[in-house]
C-alpha cells in the first residue's frame, strides 16, 4: 500500500469533514439562505452546475471503481456525502480505496 497517499487521502478527508461542519454550522446560525447562495446569480449557477458535474461524475467513479476491486457499501459514501460533503467522502473513498489495492496485490503476491 501506498502509505503516503493513504494517509494523504485520510486527511484531505478530515479537513473535508470539519470545514463542512464550520461553514455550514456557520451559515445556519447567520440563518443564511442556501438555495440563493447556489442559484442568486449566472456566477453562482456556473459553480453550481461545475460541482453538479464533478459530483455526478466522481459518484460514477466511485460505484465503478468499488464494482471493480470488490469494496463493500460504496453507497454509504455516497449517502454521507449528501449529509456531510463530498469533500469529505470521497477522499476516505480513495483511502479505502488504496487500502483496497495493498489488499489486491498483498493476495496476488502470496498466490
Amino acid at each position: 500500500m501506498n502509505k503516503s497517499l493513504f494517509w494523504i487521502y485520510v486527511v484531505l478527508s478530515i479537513v473535508g469533514l470539519v470545514t463542512a461542519w464550520i461553514f455550514n454550522g456557520l451559515a445556519v446560525m447567520n440563518n443564511q439562505d442556501y438555495m440563493n447562495a447556489w442559484f442568486g446569480t449566472a456566477v453562482d449557477w456556473v459553480l453550481s452546475a461545475d460541482f453538479t458535474v464533478v459530483a455526478i461524475a466522481v459518484v460514477v467513479f466511485m460505484i465503478t471503481e468499488a464494482r471493480r476491486l470488490k469494496m463493500k457499501r460504496v453507497w454509504l459514501y455516497i449517502l454521507l456525502s449528501g449529509v456531510t460533503a463530498m469533500a469529505f467522502t470521497f477522499p476516505l473513498f480513495m483511502a479505502m480505496r488504496e487500502r483496497q489495492l495493498a489488499k489486491i496485490s498483498s493476495t496476488q503476491i502470496a498466490v
